[in-house]
């Protein structure tokens, strides 16, 4: 075995499933600073790749000869303890090391992106003076200051202006007058110092001011902080707890103090301050000198909870997201990394932010379906946050009025604790990688002590009409009231799909099995799956009819209704504005937040929009939830229809009655005897889960068992199906039941096929899996096929 003085265990950044690392690598005394996480540009096969150092040693197998230094080291890195995390996230998600390395690099690392730097121009202590309309002490001279015109005086004696800017006794040396440009700079700059791109005049008159003495030029490091909308009332003072917050902060804060690594279940209706609490649990840990992770679904969308981090704990707060320019989220990373920020708020790729010392790590909204990722590797920010919480000690508080089945089921399994049955303690701190037992926190009323609004299902399978008569007459009410209600329809665009009269044909898209949607507005039908638009056809292609219908209701059409019938419109030009939210109005950046504002500024009107109305948001001038179509989502096929039904409605019931003048919610539904549909209008949680988990006891879905899913593409005909038939035919799984191939409908041009596997035991499954896929991915017959494999699918 060949010794060398130093070697680099480098995994490079590659996307191919076949290649797998760590590779070594020599490192010369010029790069004896490497360590674990560090970024190298190293030498593979042809190219250069970026890698990141997963290990270091002092023996090799691979001869002396053939080893090779890396090119550079990047002055970034990844923290040690996120290489641990992506190394157990392939693993458990059946993906590369690489690929899950990719999700923990430093934001613009691979495009070599630095602080941005700028020059920097300030006043002087005579600038201050002059600027304020005085030269300076014993001059002589009358001091009009930039207000006349005179600017620089020409006395005899007085301070001297010396080199750097500051002031020196001795006599002034004469020198004209400011000009007209640099009194405008110097009156730009008595507000505090600014980018030299930024003061009037130019380079050149703060060079000519510079020789003056009247300011000085500087390069410096130029923060790109990100600007949030600012939504709601965030207050800097915390309010008094209520008893039940009080109680069910207890806990939390003493596991916090104690540094006990447990985790707790925060079940409270909307409305019972569940947020106070994080914000509670994060100032413990920042006093104990800690720091935290706060997770949201979707950050654009919930622009309140970020106002109220901010406000309470100033610029300590940083948050990270995909909506930011990659400069800013580079800069937030870097003062994460530094420890000037030790709060980070964010969706699910802020569970990998650079926080030392991390001591909480709060999921709101715990039952949303976002934390799950769509790319390779496609992991929950659940799990990943229950696993970065457990290595680093830290406490794991996840929050929801609606928490999912798999939660309540684990609490339920950790036995009964002394807040009452299904109330398991946690059995004290875990061991590194390992999570102790849950314990469920209930805030069971709203802060205020206002009811839950009722909520009446209204019977739609007589009805015609987009919307039901008694909803049509509580629209106008809030209208008449001045007041204002929020509409959830969970589908966009005018129309679900087109059809001609004559012929019968549907408008599909060519590269995916599925309807095309009417986006009247843009005179173009697209595929919500690829992409793919094309323009609104005014006769059919086929037969030449101009006899096209159209069919459903979305909220673009939704909009122009409401619009219509009370005379409102999102420009504000009427009494009761029309506001519409969802994935096209809000695609610009900072749209959904500006939107959001704008709905908040308003005196009354009216939000439609799809579930992205009801996410978080707290409105207390809201007296009207309404849904439509409500039980859309119960014709999925899918097991968790009944759970994302339930939760919809009860998340949107619970925008409505914040404030003084109670509310209501109205549900339109073809089937108001739905299970989920009752028990939500009953705001009966607790029933609905205990239905729920003996529903998939029977039928073995989680958390009774785990389910993997193993999809196959190509745009190959049949290469798919061949492809899926050899993973199965890899699988020995015990305790397992293995559900295919079965065919998916073509996306984005692919033919796919899937295997689903329902195991018992997690961790013999996901190997099984992983060995089964990287056998075939890896066989030159099958080349033609891609490989996805999605642990816990939603």
């Amino acid at each position: 075995m060949a010794r060398i003085a130093a070697i680099a265990q480098v995994e490079p950044l590659t996307t191919a499933r076949s290649l797998r690392g760590p590779f070594d690598y020599s490192l010369p005394e010029a790069l004896a600073g490497v360590d674990v996480g560090s970024l190298l540009v190293v030498p593979f096969g042809r190219r250069r790749v970026l890698g990141v150092v997963t290990g270091l040693a002092e023996r090799t197998d691979v001869p002396p000869e053939r080893l090779v230094a890396p090119l550079e080291a990047l002055e970034l890195g990844v923290p040690p303890e996120l290489v641990r995390l992506a190394s157990w996230m392939a693993a458990e998600y059946c993906s590369t090391p690489a690929r899950a390395l990719s999700l923990v690099l430093p934001p613009g690392a691979a495009a070599g992106m630095r602080e941005r730097r700028a020059l920097v121009a300030e006043l002087t202590e005579a600038g201050r003076a002059v600027a304020g309309g005085v030269a300076g002490p014993d001059n002589g001279s009358s001091g009009e200051g930039l207000a006349g015109g005179r600017g620089l005086v020409n006395g005899s004696s007085g301070d001297e202006l010396a080199g750097g800017g500051s002031l020196a006794r001795g006599p002034v040396p004469a020198g004209p007058r400011l000009g007209v440009r640099q009194q405008a700079a110097l009156s730009a700059l008595s507000g505090g110092p600014l980018p030299a791109a930024e003061v009037p005049g130019g380079h050149g008159t703060l060079r000519r001011l510079e020789a003056r003495g009247l300011v000085t030029v500087a390069i410096e490091v130029r923060g790109r902080r990100p600007v949030n909308a600012r939504v709601g009332v965030a207050t800097v003072q915390p309010p008094a707890l209520t008893g039940a917050q009080a109680a069910a902060l207890a806990p939390v804060a003493a596991a916090i103090a104690d540094g006990r690594g447990e985790r707790f279940l925060l079940h409270g209706v909307t409305g019972s301050g569940k947020t106070e609490v994080y914000l509670r649990a994060t100032a413990a840990a920042l006093e104990r000198g800690r720091g935290a992770i706060v997770l949201v679904p979707e950050i654009a969308l919930t622009p309140q909870i970020v106002a109220r981090f901010e406000a309470r704990f100033g610029p300590t707060v940083a948050v990270l997201h995909s909506g930011l320019g990659e400069g800013e989220r580079h800069d937030e990373w870097l003062r994460l990394r530094r420890g000037e920020a030790r709060v980070c708020v964010g969706p699910r790729s802020a569970v990998f932010a650079p926080v030392a010392d991390l001591g909480l790590v709060v999921v709101d909204e715990e039952h949303e379906s976002s934390y799950k990722h769509e790319g390779d590797p496609r992991y929950d920010a659940r799990r990943v946050a229950e696993r970065r919480a457990a290595d680093a000690g830290a406490v794991l508080l996840m929050g929801s009025a609606t928490p999912r089945p798999e939660s309540v089921g684990e609490v339920l399994s950790a036995g009964p604790g002394p807040e009452g049955i299904g109330d398991g303690l946690s059995a004290g701190a875990a061991s590194p990688g390992e999570s102790a037992a849950i314990r469920r926190l209930r805030l069971s009323e709203r802060v205020d002590g206002r009811p839950l609004p009722p909520v009446e299902l209204l019977d739609m399978r007589d009805v015609r009409e987009a919307l039901h008569p008694r909803a049509f007459a509580a629209l106008e009410a809030v209208r008449r009231a001045q007041s204002k209600a929020i509409v959830l329809l969970n589908r966009r665009g005018w129309s679900n799909f087109l059809t001609c009269r004559s012929c019968g044909r549907v408008w599909e898209c060519p590269d995916c099995d599925v309807a095309l949607v009417l986006h009247r507005a843009q005179g173009a039908m697209a595929c919500h799956h690829c992409g793919h638009r094309r323009p609104a056809p005014q006769s059919c292609d086929a037969c030449g009819s101009i006899s096209v219908a159209r069919h459903g209701v979305g909220t673009e059409r939704l909009e122009a209704e409401l619009a219509g019938a009370f005379g409102g419109d999102a420009a504000g030009r009427s009494g009761f504005p029309v506001f519409r939210l969802d994935a096209d109005s809000a695609s610009g950046r900072g749209a959904a937040g500006d939107l959001l504002a704008a709905f908040e500024a308003a005196p009354s009107g009216v939000l439609v929009g799809t579930q992205m109305v009801a996410k978080g948001h707290d409105f207390p001038d809201v007296t009207l939830g309404l849904v439509l179509d409500a039980d859309s989502t119960l014709r999925f096929p899918d097991f968790r229809a009944e759970e994302r039904t339930f939760a919809l409605v009860t998340q949107l019931a619970g925008r409505a009655g914040r404030g003084p003048g109670g509310g209501s919610v109205l549900v339109q539904t073809l089937d108001p005897g739905a299970p989920s549909l009752v028990r939500a209008a009953d705001h009966d949680a607790d029933g609905f889960l205990a239905e729920e988990l003996a529903r998939r006891e029977a039928l073995g879905y989680p958390p009774y068992a785990d389910l993997i899913r193993v999809v196959c593409g190509s745009p190959e005909p049949g290469a798919a199906a061949r492809a899926a038939a050899a993973v199965r035919a890899g699988l020995e799984i015990p305790r397992a039941a293995i559900l295919g191939p079965a065919p998916l409908f073509r996306l984005r041009g692919r033919e796919r096929a899937q295997i689903v596997i329902k195991a018992r035991d997690r961790a013999p499954a996901v190997r099984a899996v992983g060995a089964a896929v990287e056998a075939v991915a890896a066989d030159r017959a099958h080349r033609a096929a891609t490989f996805s494999v999605d642990v816990d699918p939603q």
